[in-house]
């Protein structure tokens, strides 16, 4: 009996080192190579599929982009389900359709109107208005893929897109400025890097 314990135990004690290897091995990707390994994703593997409890992860990473005076203004719409996923490609053009085709999980995202850039009286700050909106969305869409990179997903994020039929079949709230599609999935293949911008072209010191 005494043996049967100790082996038990050794066993367990093997199963949490195991355990804690594979953690630290999931969380040993740098930030440095999740922003240099993302790229806007056109062709996605139809092995691999999302779980909503992983989609739920992504999103909520985006919680923690900042926003004006923490108003959070970016709200996500979902498709997961086969019908929703085919209606949502129906609305974002012929070319999107056929490069997010194979994606399992695809995203609209959303800013309510009011929020950033105005105080809780609704009184607007400056000229940007609503377009601050748009920003801190931004923000919060930049925390998404980011999150989904880390976690070995890919994505990209789409313009072009049909608003006033996207709102009725999702049935968002009129007061919701419609930003953009995410795709979400597993590339396909490896994508190339496109060449960046010097830095001396984009940055004043002064």
């Amino acid at each position: 009996m005494n043996k049967s314990i100790v082996f038990c135990a050794v066993l367990a004690l093997l199963a949490l080192t195991g355990c804690s290897g594979s953690k630290e091995e999931k969380s040993s990707v740098s930030f440095d190579e999740v922003l240099q390994s993302r790229r806007s994703i056109r062709a996605y593997d139809a092995t691999k599929k999302i779980s909503e409890e992983e989609v739920r992860e992504v999103i909520a990473a985006a919680l923690e982009a900042p926003s004006w005076i923490n108003f959070e203004p970016s709200k996500y719409y979902v498709a997961i389900s086969e019908e929703k996923l085919d209606a949502v490609k129906e609305l974002i053009g012929e070319r999107n359709k056929n490069n997010v085709a194979n994606a399992p999980v695809l995203i609209v995202s959303t800013f309510e109107q009011g929020k950033s850039g105005f105080m809780p009286d609704g009184q607007q700050l400056n000229e940007i208005g609503d377009g601050w909106g748009a920003y801190d969305n931004g923000l919060s869409n930049c925390y998404l893929i980011l999150k989904a990179r880390a976690m070995g997903f890919d994505t990209l994020i789409m313009g072009m897109r049909d608003a006033d039929e996207l709102r009725k079949l999702l049935d968002i709230p009129e007061n919701e400025t419609i930003m953009a599609v995410i795709s979400l999935g597993y590339r396909a293949g490896e994508p190339n890097r496109p060449e960046r911008r010097p830095l001396d072209d984009i940055v004043k010191f002064f």
